[in-house]
């Protein structure tokens, strides 16, 4: 049947079983627009801002498994949802992004909101295509979406110039293809010998563990080789926290018990993980007695940062299946002992009780949760807070930038998340630095009335640099201090969402069950102390092992 592109284009998300898109109209895309005003199969999400709309197809993405769709105009419209494009290729998120692009009789002549988005996009999509051929549409959409999905998942850009969206195009409906990875049998022996010759192993579990959906193959791996796990930044959740044999992050903000664990292990199994500068720190020092197993699905990552004995490339799901099925049972009761002492030993400390304390508003946080929820971040010191002292039993349930490290991530992830995860409290934590780059956001939380809670950890400067600031550079605070220039409470007001403020330690239970018993958008802001740090922390260029875990 004949149809308009931008018909083709929502028929071909169907196909792809998408019923919901993010994005932000213009005039580039308005006869996308106008096809949605009469499409009852799919609904659209409007956010205040093109990279709100990025972030929160990312966050529905991460937490549904599902692909996060985008819609942005030309020009600004489209380098505005770059960061969101960025962020979302650094911690390997299936995103597909339809870009409007004018006319292609005005392409290269300087035309308004005209840019060449796939060139900006190149070096942060998986692929990116300009649909120069009406017949060529509906196979590139198609297209977009295997390659999302297949393999290491990442974002897509496809750039659909107006001309292409008004044409009429022959559609014929075709069934979404199921990807399936090949099997892995290569390398399995050699690592199953170094699993039954170790004895002190350690996991390091990535976030390839929650991309695959692979955690209970892990948790039944680990309990066969009775062997303990870390987890990086995006791996956590992977492992259930609670379980003696977690020992918890590693690297720069890594506790006692993992830095050291790998620092001592005879084997390292590497599962989805990158070895990337935040964990490792110190390359040379970085799991020094160690043989290394690397398990991942981009071939592309082994051998990178350090060098490895035995790499297997294939599904995370699928090889760890493969090799607690084929190894034997392994006893490592001193090892583990040996753990459990660390652990014991070097907890990780709370900040001085006399003035609101954001490490117990965290975990305060957990005890009324039960951790029955999903807990999105901003990034600096709410991050590794929020990663440190709410304890992640599930996959999927700990939503944050890692890779790019991007401020202003969190309150437009939770949107997604809230899109897609109706049935669960979702909550975002953030630092007022964060919070300020993205709060337009807020709009669209009100708008659609998201019952999330945004927790504002405001220590009235930018919490991690002033940090670096104080430590490594003889305290010059060289514009990291804010003032009291923004009320959060009256900014919540303004958008119609409720409002509280937490100022001593007294409140924090209180306040937290009242915000998490409303059905509705809620900010509650912690006044926390401008001189509180995270710890503990490697400093640069440090070996893992030697941490600062206190002032």
């Amino acid at each position: 049947m004949k149809l308009t592109g931008a018909k083709v284009l929502l028929e071909c998300l169907k196909e792809q079983d998408v019923d919901i898109i993010f994005g932000y109209p213009g005039g580039a895309v308005l006869p996308i627009y106008d096809a949605l005003y009469s499409e009852n199969g799919i609904r659209h999400i409007l956010t205040a801002h093109e990279q709100g709309a990025t972030h929160a197809a990312d966050g529905y993405a991460r937490t549904t498994g599902k692909v996060g769709v985008v819609i942005t105009t030309s020009g600004p419209g489209a380098t505005n949802a770059v960061t969101g494009i960025a962020t979302a290729y650094m911690d390997s998120v299936p995103m597909v992004v339809f870009t409007g692009q004018v006319a292609q009789p005005f392409i290269g002549k300087s035309s308004f909101q005209e840019v060449n988005i796939t060139s900006i996009t190149a070096s942060i999509t998986k692929e990116n295509y300009i649909v120069k051929e009406p017949e060529n549409l509906a196979d590139t959409i198609r297209k977009a979406f295997r390659t999302a999905t297949s393999g290491r998942p990442g974002p897509v850009l496809v750039d659909i110039p107006k001309d292409i969206q008004n044409a009429e195009i022959e559609y014929t409906f075709k069934k979404a293809e199921k990807f399936t990875h090949k099997k892995c049998t290569s390398n399995l022996n050699e690592a199953i010998n170094l699993i039954l010759q170790s004895k002190k192993p350690m996991i390091f579990a990535g976030g390839g563990v929650n991309i695959s959906n692979a955690a209970d193959e892990l948790y039944s791996f680990s309990k066969k080789i009775q062997c303990p796990v870390a987890c990086s930044l995006m791996g956590i959740g992977s492992f259930p926290g609670n379980d003696e044999l977690y020992t918890g992050m590693v690297g720069m903000h890594g506790t006692y018990a993992s830095n050291h664990a790998i620092s001592e292990c005879d084997l390292l199994i590497a599962i989805g993980a990158r070895f990337s500068d935040r964990v490792t720190s110190k390359i040379n020092s970085f799991a020094p007695n160690a043989k290394i197993i690397h398990i991942d699905i981009d071939p592309s990552e082994f051998n990178k940062n350090l060098p490895e004995d035995v790499s297997i490339c294939g599904d995370v799901k699928e090889v760890l299946s493969c090799l607690t099925a084929l190894v034997s049972e392994k006893n490592h009761v001193e090892w583990v002992n040996k753990i459990l002492s660390f652990k014991e030993a070097h907890p990780l400390k709370y900040l001085d009780a006399s003035t609101l304390n954001p490490q117990l508003v965290l975990n305060k946080l957990y005890d009324l949760t039960k951790g029955d929820c999903i807990i999105t971040t901003e990034v600096g010191q709410n991050q590794i807070w929020a990663a440190q002292f709410f304890t992640y039993n599930n996959p999927r349930t700990f939503i944050t930038s890692g890779g790019l490290g991007t401020m202003g991530y969190g309150l437009s992830s939770a949107i997604g998340v809230a899109i897609g995860n109706k049935n669960k409290k979702v909550i975002n934590i953030a630092g007022d630095g964060s919070f300020k780059m993205n709060s337009i956001e807020l709009a669209t939380v009100s708008k659609y009335k998201l019952p999330l809670v945004q927790l504002v950890l405001n220590n009235h400067v930018l919490g991690m640099v002033h940090q670096w600031q104080d430590m490594f550079y003889e305290g010059n605070f060289s514009s990291s201090e804010f003032g009291p220039e923004v009320d959060f409470v009256k900014l919540g007001e303004a958008y119609g969402i409720k409002s509280m403020r937490i100022t001593k330690n007294e409140d924090i239970e209180d306040t937290l069950k009242l915000a998490l018993s409303l059905n509705e958008p809620i900010i509650v802001e912690c006044d926390i102390c401008p001189n509180d740090k995270v710890f503990p922390i490697v400093a640069p260029g440090a070996s893992i092992t030697d941490l600062i875990e206190n002032e």
